[in-house]
């Protein structure tokens, strides 16, 4: 069997019970650690579950998945991953190719950012589709994803940015040798979000979002340490949330009266 299971957000404590048994009676055990990560690294993973975990990088899993896949047709195998396992399309083409080599799998879920961002008082239903923002280069500096939180604001809808993550990226330079060179891991900030959004806004008028369009900043959501702040975008340039993982939303410009009263809570904390 192969299982694919979620961690949650927080720590090596929000496993799920049935996620926490597969894991300890599985041959071998993967922690996927490009799509996002946990507060916690992976020794102290260990030391919780009790067993040993092999570090599984963009390489493995998007390249070199067959094998651990036809692996799993006479081992049980789990793939851990940081939120619900499905949060990525990544896994999802895992599952399809598990599949197709007659591989049995199981999916264990748990929670993501996808609905823990309701900690912030928006409301789930009033979402309308996520957006992904990347790391502009000096030469790469995407826009499209900016279309979406228009569409999302103009039907009053809250937009959930999740922002871009680097682990073990190879170098550009190294991209043509033998022998891989990785950057060191970059987590983009609600600050550096903010930053790139604004670029964009000051080159697309009319479009209803402007430099004193509110926005909410969230860090950690699910560790004890989880901040959120409410602001303008402009405002939020000024921003530290501390470390990783950051999020943005985008809310609807006509908020219910629940999360209005919800959301003030965070701006007095500022």
């Amino acid at each position: 069997m192969f299982y694919l299971i979620g961690l949650g957000l927080g720590d090596a404590k929000d496993i799920t019970v049935k996620g926490l048994e597969i894991i300890k009676k599985c041959d071998k055990v993967l922690l996927e650690s490009y799509t996002s990560i946990l507060s916690v690294g992976k020794e102290v993973l260990e030391e919780y579950y009790g067993r040993s975990l092999i570090l599984a990088d963009r390489e493995l899993c998007e390249s070199n998945i067959d094998d651990t896949l036809k692996e799993a047709k006479v081992k049980d195998i789990a793939l851990l991953v940081v939120g619900d396992p499905l949060g990525a399309t990544t896994h999802t083409d895992m599952l399809l190719r598990a599949k197709q080599f007659g591989v049995e799998f199981q999916i264990i879920h748990n929670a993501s950012i996808i609905n823990a961002v309701s900690c912030c008082g928006l409301q789930l239903y009033s979402f309308g589709e996520t957006v992904s923002i990347p790391f502009w280069t000096e030469t790469w500096k995407p826009d499209s994803f900016f279309g979406k939180i228009v569409e999302n604001f103009a039907r009053n809808l809250h937009t959930l940015c999740l922002l871009d993550i680097k682990v073990k990226e190879p170098t550009e330079e190294s991209l043509t040798k033998k022998v891989r060179q990785y950057m060191d891991p970059k987590f983009m900030t609600v600050k550096d979000a903010a930053n790139q959004l604004l670029q964009i806004i000051d080159k697309k008028i009319n479009t209803g979002i402007t430099r004193q369009t509110l926005a909410v900043g969230l860090s950690r959501v699910g560790a004890p340490d989880q901040q959120i702040a409410v602001m303008t975008l402009e405002k939020m340039l000024e921003l530290d949330l501390g470390p990783p993982l950051h999020s943005l939303v985008i809310p609807a410009p006509h908020l219910h009266p629940l999360e209005i009263d919800y959301l003030d809570q965070f701006k007095e904390q500022r």
